[in-house]
C-alpha cells in the first residue's frame, strides 16, 4: 500500500515542549515526508504545531498538568480520549492505528479491533518504570503489582512493538516479548532543524538570557527533576567552579524552575547559573548553540533520552552517565561518568570544559554520527516498511 492513512494516538497534553512529544511529532512528520496522512488524537491540553491535523477530547478545567509523569486523573482521560480515538477513526478510517505510550495502546486495543486494523504500540519506554521514577508508586506495592500486569497485558495484546534502539535492552530484560512482533529501529533527529549555529547570530539570546560571551557554558535542555539528575548537576557546580571558574550553566526546561534555583542559591552559584524555563522546540537549536558543551545526567535506563540527539545534530560534545543506552546513542563521541557519581560528573565537565580542541573533535564527530544514523528521513522509511508488514499480516496490504 503507497499511501497510508496512520491514526495516531497521543494520551499525553501534546504538544507542551518536552522529549516524549517531540518523539510523537517527529514520528508523525516523518510519516508525512513518506507520503502518509497522518492525524494524531490527544489531550485537551497543549498546542498544535506543524501540519499535522491535531483533534482533542472536550475541555477538562480542573486538569491543567502539562510536565511529565503519572496521575490519577488520567484515568478518566483515558476514557474520553478512547472515546474521541473511536469517533476520529469512523470518520478518518485509517489503515493503522499508533498508539505512542502503554496507555495509548491500551485505550486503542477495542477501536483497532472493532475496526479490524492493526494496532502498533510506540514503546517510549517501561510504565512502572515512570511510575516509580515519578515516585508515584512503590516497588512491590499492590498498585505497582496491578500496573505492571497490565503492562504486560498491553504488550500482547497489539499487533506490533515499535522498540527504539537505546531502550530495547532494558526492555526485554523486564518483560516477555513475542519476537515476531517487535521491531528496532533507530530514534531520530530532525537534521534540517538542529544545527549549529553561529555565536555571532545569536546576540538576541546573549542579551535576553545575559550571559557573558567570553565564559564557557555548559546547556542543558530537558525535563527538570530528579530523576532526569538535576539534583545531581546542581550539586556538581561547586566542583566544577573550582577548576573552571568560568564556567556557566544554562539548565533549560521546566517543571521545578523556582526549587532549583533556590538549590543554586542555596549553594553559593546563583550567579553561574541561568533557569530561563520552557524553550519553545522550534528555538531549541538556536539556544543550544550558545553552549560550548553539554549534559545529559539522566540517572535512568527506564526510558530515552532523545536530548542526546539534538545534543548530537548541534555538534556539541555530551556529558552523560554510563547508561546502556547513552553509550548505544553517543558511542564514542561522548564523556562518560559512573551513573550518579556527582564528583565523576564533575570531573567530566571539567576535562571537556577545559580542552577546547577536545570540544570540537568530539562535536564534529558527534554530528557525523547524527547524519550517519539518526536521520528521520531514514528512519521514517522503516517505520513506514514496518507498517507495510503488519498490514499484510492482517491481509490489507
Amino acid at each position: 500500500m503507497s499511501r497510508k492513512r496512520i491514526l495516531m494516538v497521543a494520551p499525553t497534553p501534546y504538544f507542551s515542549d518536552r522529549g516524549c512529544h517531540v518523539q510523537i511529532y517527529e514520528v508523525a512528520r516523518s510519516q508525512q515526508l513518506n507520503g502518509n496522512s497522518v492525524v494524531i488524537v490527544t489531550y485537551h491540553l497543549g498546542r498544535d504545531i506543524g501540519e499535522i491535523p491535531t483533534y482533542r477530547i472536550p475541555p477538562v478545567p480542573w486538569y491543567r498538568k502539562r510536565s511529565a509523569g503519572p496521575s490519577w486523573h488520567k484515568l478518566y482521560l483515558d476514557f474520553l480520549l478512547m472515546i474521541r480515538v473511536l469517533q476520529v477513526a469512523r470518520q478518518y478510517k485509517p489503515h493503522i492505528i499508533h498508539a505512542h505510550l502503554h496507555e495509548g495502546a491500551g485505550l486503542s486495543i477495542i477501536v483497532a479491533r472493532m475496526l479490524r486494523v492493526p494496532l502498533l504500540l510506540d514503546l517510549q519506554g517501561s510504565l512502572t518504570g515512570e511510575m516509580l521514577n515519578h515516585n508515584f508508586v512503590r516497588k512491590g506495592s499492590i498498585p505497582y503489582l496491578l500496573f505492571r500486569k497490565l503492562e504486560q497485558k498491553i504488550i500482547s495484546h497489539v499487533d506490533g512493538i515499535l522498540m527504539w534502539n537505546y531502550i530495547k535492552e532494558t526492555l526485554q530484560k523486564l518483560f516477555i516479548f513475542d519476537s515476531g512482533k517487535v521491531f528496532s529501529v533507530n530514534y531520530g533527529v530532525d537534521l534540517q532543524s538542529f544545527r549549529p549555529h553561529k555565536k555571532e547570530d545569536l546576540d538576541d539570546l546573549y542579551n535576553n538570557l545575559q550571559i557573558q560571551r567570553n565564559r564557557t557554558i555548559i546547556v542543558y535542555l530537558g525535563v527538570l527533576s530528579p530523576y532526569q539528575g538535576i539534583d545531581l548537576l546542581i550539586d556538581a557546580i561547586p566542583r566544577v567552579l573550582k577548576f573552571l571558574p568560568d564556567a556557566y550553566f544554562l539548565i533549560m526546561g521546566y517543571p521545578n524552575e523556582e526549587y532549583y534555583r533556590v538549590k543554586a542559591h542555596n549553594l553559593g552559584v546563583s550567579d553561574h547559573v541561568c533557569l530561563p524555563g520552557r524553550i519553545d522546540y522550534t528555538q531549541a537549536a538556536r539556544y543550544l548553540s550558545l553552549g560550548d558543551l553539554a549534559v545529559a545526567p539522566k540517572l535512568t535506563s527506564m526510558e530515552g533520552n532523545g536530548k542526546l540527539l539534538n545534543y548530537m545534530a548541534c555538534a556539541l560534545p555530551t556529558v552523560a552517565f554510563d547508561l546502556p543506552g547513552n553509550i548505544a546513542t553517543l558511542a564514542d563521541t561522548g564523556v562518560y561518568a559512573v551513573t550518579g557519581d556527582v564528583q565523576a560528573f564533575a570531573d567530566q565537565i571539567i576535562t571537556l570544559g577545559s580542552d577546547p580542541h577536545l570540544r570540537s573533535d568530539l562535536g564534529r564527530r558527534a554530528r557525523e554520527r547524527a547524519e550517519r544514523y539518526f536521520s528521520w528521513h531514514r528512519i521514517g522509511r522503516e517505520i513506514n516498511d514496518i507498517y507495510d508488514v503488519l498490514l499484510s499480516r492482517k491481509g490489507l496490504n
